[in-house]
C-alpha cells in the first residue's frame, strides 16, 4: 500500500529552525519511513494507534521524531526531546485527531 507523508503545523515550525545537517538527517529518515512505515518502534498512546518513533541524535541531543499511521497517511507528529520522557506526547497527538 502506498501512503503519503503529511507534516503537522507544528512539526513544521520545529524543523525550520534546524541547522542543515539536521534536515538532511531528518530527510533520511522520513524516505525510510515512506518506505516501510511499520518498520520503527511502536509507542503506545492513549488517543492515537499506530504512534511510532524514530531515534535521532539532533545537535548533540538525543531527538525522537514521532510519527502515527493513518492511513492512507503518515502524520509526521512532532520532534520530542528524549529527556522529558514523552510527557509532551499526548498533547501533540490530540491535534491530529
Amino acid at each position: 500500500m502506498k501512503f503519503e507523508v503529511v507534516a503537522t503545523e507544528f512539526f513544521i515550525e520545529q524543523i525550520e529552525n534546524l541547522d542543515k545537517k539536521s534536515k538532511e538527517q531528518i530527510k533520511e529518515k522520513i524516505k525510510l519511513i515512506s518506505a516501510n512505515p511499520f518498520r520503527f518502534k511502536r509507542i503506545h498512546s492513549k488517543t492515537v494507534h499506530n504512534v511510532f518513533r524514530v531515534r535521532l541524535n539532533i545537535q548533540s541531543n538525543e531527538t525522537r521524531l514521532i510519527y502515527s499511521v493513518l492511513s492512507p497517511n503518515i502524520v509526521l507528529v512532532c520532534l520530542l526531546n528524549r529527556k522529558n520522557n514523552y510527557f509532551d506526547l499526548e498533547k501533540y497527538l490530540e491535534k491530529i485527531k
